[in-house]
């Protein structure tokens, strides 16, 4: 995803590596960028009843890494591709949804690791960890039956999304 500012920590998004790093120092990681997202909520939701509760505009500009990070941090295993750009594993892949600002999240494997089979609890547990930090979340089904999720700010929560997908 190379940007300028995605010089440190980046949340996975399910096409990418397999992890590199031990689990304990991602987890790590993840806790510290995490930390961070909430302290960003604290500042921006000033006034709120619960600053914490929605998405600050740091996440509605960048919602693929957003919800990538919140899935990471809830314990959701992200799928994976091999320098070819084979999966090789089975978890969670986050893109850009339909509309700008919303995201696409899809429980997909490799042919044979059972993601099909497993997609409607897993994507439960996404969608359940999404909410709880204030998204609202639908699930739809798509091509083949295959359920996916679409992840959007809740109503009346505005960032300044500009035009496109906001890719992160």
């Amino acid at each position: 995803m190379g940007t300028e500012e995605s010089t440190g920590f980046e949340p996975a998004t399910g096409d990418g590596p397999p992890a590199a790093e031990p689990a304990a120092a991602r987890a790590a990681s993840v806790r510290t960028a995490f930390e961070g997202l909430l302290q960003i909520r604290r500042l921006t939701g000033a006034g709120r009843p619960d600053p914490v509760a929605a998405p600050a505009p740091w996440e509605l500009n960048r919602p693929v890494r957003a919800v990538a990070l919140a899935l990471e941090r809830s314990g959701a295993i992200p799928s994976a591709v091999d320098p070819s750009g084979r999966r090789v594993s089975a978890g969670y892949r986050v893109s850009s949804g339909e509309s700008a600002g919303s995201v696409r999240v899809e429980w997909t494997g490799p042919p044979g690791s059972g993601a099909a089979h497993d997609e409607e609890e897993a994507l439960a547990g996404c969608a359940s960890a999404l909410r709880e930090l204030g998204w609202t979340v639908l699930l739809y089904r798509g091509p083949r039956r295959r359920r996916y999720l679409e992840v959007e700010p809740p109503s009346g929560v505005s960032g300044g999304l500009s035009g496109g997908h906001g890719r992160a």
